[in-house]
């Protein structure tokens, strides 16, 4: 562990900054920490800054050292209702990448409407789990493809930004699909840690407009239900019309926007 301060003032009563573990650095003043930062790399490969601080000095402060220290690209989320902690950021050098809506989504189908929702004529749903990992690795790159040849692929959300070492898909068993005879139609990724949160809803572009996303979608909800789980979570980015027009057609709106920055 490296305690030396990474930045310290001209006097005893100035802040200091103090590296205290990986990733981790606190701001001390007095000997009683004034503010902390936070930097943990997701598994999708991107580097993630998060500081706390009750002053704007302080948060610079913290901002300046982080920074010195970490390789860029970095990057934060704020909720864009925090305007105040935007600013700090924007201050220390960071520029907003994305505007992502947040859904709050119920699962019980009274509520939804999906009750009964079946996938059309030739379509099963394999629930997660049980899909065949060539298949789904084959239909997720089916659609990144399709993806990249139309709006570009760094539009996409950072869910489904390939993993380190080059995979994209990560633990296959969050997958439930879409399944014809012969190959996978669309799929759809949850992940459960401390609440479910839907990733990624994909169908191939050949196949939209029949159904498929809103069948898997009821799937899930029903799955998320019987397990126990009054709601899931959802962020969509803002340009991502398909996906609002999705849970929005379930009767679900916004409860927040966060936005992503990057430097």
């Amino acid at each position: 562990m490296d305690m030396k301060p990474l930045i310290s003032g001209l006097s005893d009563n100035a802040v200091v900054i103090t590296r205290v573990a990986d990733g981790q650095w606190h701001a001390l003043h007095d000997d009683v920490v004034v503010g902390r930062t936070y930097a943990e790399r997701r598994s999708d490969g991107r580097l993630f800054v998060s500081i706390d601080a009750w002053r704007d000095a302080t948060f610079d402060q913290l901002a300046e050292a982080v920074v010195a220290e970490l390789s860029a690209p970095l990057y934060t989320v704020v909720d864009e209702a925090d305007v105040g902690l935007t600013a700090c950021w924007r201050r220390a050098g960071f520029t907003v990448r994305r505007r992502e809506w947040e859904y709050a989504v119920p699962t019980d189908p009274q509520v939804t409407g999906l009750g009964g929702v079946l996938p059309p004529s030739g379509v099963t749903i394999v629930p997660a789990g049980q899909a065949d990992e060539g298949l789904l690795r084959a239909v997720d790159r089916a659609i990144r493809d399709e993806v990249e040849a139309s709006v570009g692929w760094q539009s996409m959300p950072a869910e489904v930004i390939a993993l380190p070492e080059g995979d994209t898909i990560g633990d296959p068993s969050m997958y439930a699909v879409a399944a014809a005879s012969d190959r996978y139609l669309g799929l759809i990724r949850v992940v459960t840690v401390n609440r479910p949160r839907i990733g990624l809803v994909a169908v191939r572009a050949g196949e939209q407009r029949r159904g498929i996303a809103r069948a898997l979608l009821a799937h899930t909800l029903e799955s998320l239900h019987r397990s126990g789980f009054a709601a899931t979570w959802a962020e969509v980015q803002e340009s991502n019309q398909a996906a609002s027009a999705l849970f929005e057609g379930i009767g679900v709106r916004p409860v927040s926007s966060n936005l992503e920055l990057v430097r």
